[in-house]
């Protein structure tokens, strides 16, 4: 308290002293007027005139204002005021300058021819004026509220963090520059997917930038370091387009010729023929089962959570007896997924007595064959429509001729025959085609997953459009057989409806690196828990009557808020990615915009080619594109060789003792 008392008498006695000054000056440089009024004394005279002689202060008359503004201004220092929000930074300012100007100013009056009293009344006056501008900003000085927290209303800066600046790569590496925030400045910096084998993904509503941004990188990049690729072209030819040209761009990156395969039911000319089922590669019945299983999972998504119902299980073990069965006929001549749809549509009749003729099938379509003799065709009718029905709808002739042909094998990673495989689906008729389309996934999945073989990126754009069978095992394992796998989706929800939450659960906790967009809900909390949270500064302000109080904290808070993910900008993107020994990366979640050369990208893009014709319907005989045609043979040849072979197969069991009975029993009743 009393050194409170003893600094506020020495500010009063230097702003008395400031006050001296001024009237010093008025005195000195008006001296005329004042010795004409008679307002001089033989003492003040005196002293003056000492003053005159041994200060500097006259010596011009800005010395002895300077001095009083200083002692003015260390006066207002001490002054303690009670702080105010409607003190405004730039009214202070204003009057500290209008104040200094006029006192500066005032000398250009005695350089004016006027009488000594208006001279004097003037000169004082700007002086006087000056001076209390000059203390009323000093004074509101100590009460302007200085809310430093209002600069960062969103609190960006606290937020902000150091992120990875190296450039890390390595024979599989995808690397994205970036530019990031820290403390208020941008950076520069690189995201390094430096395992991808460890599996990403990448989330983001539509128009967030993932394909742009992450996706067409990784089809880039990886191509340009020697990768075999399977690409699910959801809106096909977006990323098979940019997957041409960047293979044709980079053949010399294989030591052996890659073959460049594209499957689209939509445009038959542009599509390879590939047979999913093909015998050779089935050497198990668990087999069938696993690709009768994808194809009824992808009909009915409403199923995928409730494997192992009775009602669920029921057509798959159907489904899979007759792809088993087709198999072993004839060592797996007709053992195409059209041929599976079509012997299905066959009657009853037909049907289970050829299939009960089959040792190896029998325990699957044992309950079948008995509710058929007993005459429980309400019972078939549940179990079987269900597959029947759905089924039914595939039976297209594009379809059929794609499906039914072979002019490749899945196994893209083959050391002999390295390939790149693009799989188109349509958006309007997704429904239709996921079943074909996911039986292709479930059969590449069990082909590129093994020892030995090349390194593969498995490229998937929006994921929960088709059934991938067997994801979350691939994820698990793939990391030692080299398969890098990509995985695009709008968000958790998505994914947790047509996958199942048990399912989705595991895709999304056991993927190493993470790229997300804007996304907002859960998948929003579920990122911002998995990012974790850092330090940050808080800081609090309390003003009463009498003084100001401020106060620092630091409390663990969100690294990345939901908030903040939930409004990212598009380019924008959040995440984290997985590091290797050797190659720890200290700063693995990443906040920034990826930085993509639009206008290479764009430039590149004009001078992509198309996709050419892959397959021919020109009849050399007549010179005629005979397209529709030889697609529509193909349809009838398929339905004539399943009729076919349901005659010659019910002949062999009439002609043997041992099943005839199949057939004996079904016609008595």
């Amino acid at each position: 308290m009393e050194d409170e008392k003893a600094l506020k008498k020495i500010m009063e006695f230097m702003r008395l002293f400031a006050i001296v000054l001024i009237g010093i000056n008025i005195y000195y440089y008006c001296y005329g007027y004042f010795s004409l009024m008679g307002w001089s004394a033989a003492v003040v005279e005196r002293i003056m005139g000492q003053l005159t002689k041994n200060s500097f202060l006259f010596k011009a008359s800005w010395v002895s204002k300077t001095l009083a503004v200083v002692f003015l201004l260390l006066s207002c220092l001490g002054t303690k005021g009670r702080k105010d929000e409607n003190v405004k930074g730039i009214s202070v300012a204003g009057y500290g300058i209008i104040g200094l100007t006029l006192i500066y100013g005032s000398d250009l009056i005695r350089s004016i021819a006027m009488s000594p009293l208006v001279a004097t009344a003037l000169y004082s006056l700007l002086l006087a004026v000056g001076f209390l501008l000059l203390l009323s900003a000093g004074n509101w000085l100590s009460r302007l509220f200085n809310n430093d927290l209002m600069k960062d209303i969103f609190n960006k800066e606290n937020e902000s963090f150091p992120q990875e600046e190296r450039l890390m790569q390595n024979e599989f590496s995808v690397n994205l520059r970036t530019e990031y925030q820290l403390r208020g400045k941008k950076r520069q910096g690189w995201l390094n997917v430096v395992n991808p084998f460890r599996a990403t993904m990448v989330l983001g509503t539509p128009g967030s930038g993932k394909s742009f941004a992450v996706i067409n990188e990784f089809i880039r990049q990886h191509l340009a370091k020697g990768f075999c690729m399977y690409i699910y072209d959801y809106k096909f030819d977006d990323l098979s387009r940019i997957c041409y040209n960047t293979l044709l761009k980079h053949q010399d990156k294989f030591d052996k010729p890659v073959g460049f395969y594209v499957i689209n039911f939509d445009n038959p000319r542009k599509s390879h023929r590939c047979n999913p089922l093909l015998p050779e590669m089935m050497t198990d019945i668990v087999d069938a089962y696993e690709s009768a299983s994808t194809i009824m999972l992808n009909l009915n998504k409403s199923w995928i959570s409730k494997q192992g119902d009775f009602f669920v299980e029921s057509p798959i073990n159907f489904v899979a007896a007759i792809i088993w069965f087709l198999k072993l006929f004839e060592k797996g001549k007709y053992c195409t997924f059209p041929h599976v749809i079509e012997f299905l549509s066959r009657d009853y009749e037909e049907i289970f007595p050829v299939l009960a003729s089959y040792p190896e099938i029998e325990n699957l379509v044992k309950p079948f064959v008995s509710a058929f003799q007993k005459d429980a065709i309400e019972q078939l009718e549940g179990q079987i429509a269900s597959a029947r029905i759905p089924l039914g709808r595939l039976a297209s002739p594009q379809l059929y001729w794609v499906m039914s042909g072979n002019d490749f094998t899945l196994d893209i990673n083959s050391n002999e025959e390295p390939k790149v495989l693009c799989v188109g689906n349509n958006p309007d008729r997704q429904a239709i085609y996921g079943a074909a389309l996911g039986l292709y996934n479930a059969r590449l999945v069990k082909l590129v997953n093994k020892k030995g073989k090349r390194k593969s990126s498995i490229i998937i754009d929006e994921l929960p459009t088709i059934y991938f069978k067997g994801l979350d095992n691939l994820i698990a394992t793939a990391r030692s057989n080299k398969v890098s796998t990509c995985l695009g989706f709008q968000d958790f929800s998505q994914l947790e409806r047509d996958y199942g939450q048990k399912e989705a659960e595991v895709i999304k906790n056991t993927v190493g690196n993470v790229f997300s967009g804007q996304v907002s809900g859960n998948s929003g909390k579920w990122l911002s828990e998995r990012f974790g949270k850092i330090l940050q500064k808080r800081q609090s302000l309390s003003i009463n009557m009498r003084e100001t109080s401020t106060s620092l904290s630091t409390q663990m808070d969100s690294m990345i808020p939901a908030s903040t993910i939930a409004n990212l900008t598009q380019g924008n993107f959040v995440g984290a990615v997985a590091d290797n020994f050797g190659e720890e990366i200290e700063q693995k979640v990443f906040h920034a915009k990826i930085q993509v050369d639009i206008k290479t990208v764009t430039a590149e893009a004009k001078n992509y080619q198309p996709i050419p014709d892959i397959t021919s319907f020109i009849n050399p005989a007549t010179g005629k594109d005979e397209a529709d045609e030889m697609i529509q043979a193909n349809f009838r040849q398929i339905k004539t060789d399943v009729k076919d072979l349901c005659a010659r197969e019910l002949t062999r069991i009439k002609s043997d003792p041992d099943l005839k009975h199949l057939i004996k029993e079904k016609a008595e009743k």
